[in-house]
């Protein structure tokens, strides 16, 4: 960071490397974080960038001082385009398309915990669905749960072991939830050595550089995820 760069020799001393160094993945997160994250069932040519919104109204062009939506509209959103799905829900519960169905419109809201839960029931029914369980993963790391959402990443991996979007996100969460760079770096290789046409290789060697960068850091040290 060049900011980083231009402090005092005095304030610069009375930083712990750790300390700077979360400081500068904040401050670079801020523009990578939320865009290179994957959908399970994508693939990166059609990966949105940061979370989906597809349940948030367009934008009025014509004001475009409008404010987003608040959390409680998000909510709001998302329940009411959920409902037919839960309606139907009723007389199918284990419905595993349903089920994941309704985690995404919740996902797509950030509406996190209630994503995870509906995916949760779909893969008590469908446990190998790798999709479902790389977007809850990467759902338990929007809440802050870096070590559920590794756990749940490699359980992923351990059914479908080069899922490329699986691979991607789990690189990702390694990086910024644990600081491990060497884990990340590996990660994200093993997704070009067992993907050799992936369509997002360019994303996957910016990631590697940029992250590259802060080798030698003490892993351990969490991030705060991005919303």
């Amino acid at each position: 960071m060049t900011d980083t760069n231009q402090a005092t020799s005095t304030s610069i001393e009375q930083w712990t490397s750790v300390q700077a160094y979360v400081l500068a993945v904040i401050c670079l997160l801020v523009g990578i974080a939320g865009g290179w994250f994957i959908r399970g069932s994508q693939g990166p040519a059609t990966a949105a960038a940061e979370i989906p919104a597809a349940s948030a109204p367009a934008m009025d062009s014509a004001n475009p001082g409008a404010q987003a939506p608040t959390p409680a509209q998000m909510q709001k959103m998302a329940d009411t385009q959920a409902a037919p799905l839960i309606e139907k829900l009723k007389a199918d519960p284990t419905n595993a398309g349903l089920l994941e169905s309704i985690g995404n419109v919740y996902y797509d809201a950030q509406q996190f915990p209630t994503a995870i839960d509906y995916y949760q029931r779909a893969l008590k029914v469908q446990p190998a669905n790798t999709g479902v369980r790389t977007d809850m993963a990467t759902a338990y790391w929007y809440t802050g749960d870096a070590d559920t959402a590794i756990a749940e990443f490699q359980k992923s991996l351990s059914y479908e072991p080069t899922k490329p979007n699986t691979l991607f996100n789990l690189g990702i969460v390694e990086w910024q939830g644990k600081m491990d760079i060497d884990k990340a770096t590996a990660t994200w290789q093993k997704l070009l050595d067992t993907n050799p046409n992936y369509e997002g290789k360019d994303k996957v060697l910016e990631l590697m550089a940029q992250a590259k960068k802060h080798a030698g850091v003490k892993p351990g040290t969490p991030a705060k995820p991005l919303q």
